[in-house]
């Protein structure tokens, strides 16, 4: 049986997040208290307490689920020996991934990730934007109808997340154009995201640019395990390949229908989910209902796993 280790991106967080793993590991406590000291912000309280307005600043979301997720993968690895065949993530996930494959440090991969916030919100200035989740269609049915609103403003395709759900980000006119043709064709809901930008689309190119100058100060090693890039659903181990993919990942489309067959294909039939909620093994199901999936959100998670491989 080959096993995939995936992580979720923003959307997922919480607040009391990953508490219950911090407070079992100091050196995970420590890395929490250096973050702050760092970059002078207040990630261990927005995790642990919040508000939820707090935690919702991109920022610092972008980290915390980063942090959650690996605190999860140190924990599962401390009771199993599995190895994972192939590691990936959804958008911000991939940062996760390639800690997991011992490209990025996580102290790294923190950093880039609170930048890669920074970036994201910095980049979208005063444009009205929006996205939404479109549910019910195909995905070349929401293409066309992003072609067709375009004429509205500037609308794609972003998240391929299931054969029936996709998101849909850009600017205010063209999301709420496209959004009006999918209903006349027949989606069963559109629903608008909260979100601080357009996330995967060349409205935020400077974003793209400010992260990938600040990438080039970090060394990304080669991996350990294949990393599948969001980018284009292939494999690789080389650390400068996912230096130049996460450069692009940012206003491209994330394509986790494809990593997820492209990882199947591969002979994949497991996936554990590492970090807050399951949103990704509920995504992975409406992929492919006969792959096993499990998640790693909790400490007692680990204990009940143990119960499913036994």
């Amino acid at each position: 049986m080959k096993t995939a280790f995936i992580f979720p991106g923003q959307g997922a967080q919480y607040i009391g997040m990953a508490q219950d793993f911090i407070k079992d590991d100091p050196a995970l406590a420590a890395t929490l208290q250096d973050f702050d000291c760092e970059h002078d912000t207040r990630l261990a309280l927005a995790m642990s307490e919040g508000p939820e307005e707090l935690l919702k600043q991109t920022h610092l979301t972008q980290p915390a689920i980063l942090l959650h997720s690996i605190c999860a993968l140190s924990a599962f690895q401390k009771r199993f020996a599995i190895r994972p065949d192939f590691v990936a993530g959804h958008s911000l996930g991939e940062f996760s991934a390639l800690v997991a494959s011992d490209i990025l440090k996580l102290d790294e991969a923190m950093h880039l990730v609170h930048k890669r916030g920074e970036f994201m919100i910095k980049a979208v200035g005063d444009t009205p934007f929006a996205m939404a989740a479109v549910i019910g269609l195909d995905s070349a049915t929401v293409e066309a109808i992003c072609l067709e609103a375009s004429s509205a403003g500037l609308v794609q395709a972003v998240n391929f997340n299931t054969p029936i759900q996709t998101v849909i980000s850009g600017t205010d006119t063209g999301v709420a154009k496209a959004s009006e043709l999918a209903k006349a064709k027949g989606a069963k809901r559109v629903l608008p995201l909260v979100v601080g930008g357009p996330f995967h689309t060349p409205l935020i190119d400077k974003a793209s640019l400010w992260l990938t100058e600040e990438m080039h100060n970090i060394h990304f090693r080669d991996g350990s395990c294949p990393v599948v890039s969001n980018l284009d659903a292939k494999a690789s181990l080389i650390g400068n390949e996912a230096r130049e993919k996460l450069g692009k990942q940012i206003i491209s489309a994330v394509r986790w229908v494809d990593c997820v067959r492209y990882m199947i294909d591969h002979g994949v039939s497991r996936f554990i989910e590492f970090g807050p909620q399951k949103v990704l093994s509920g995504m992975i199901k409406n992929i492919d209902k006969e792959v096993s999936c499990h998640n790693i959100d909790r400490i007692e998670d680990i204990a009940v796993l143990e119960e499913v491989l036994a």
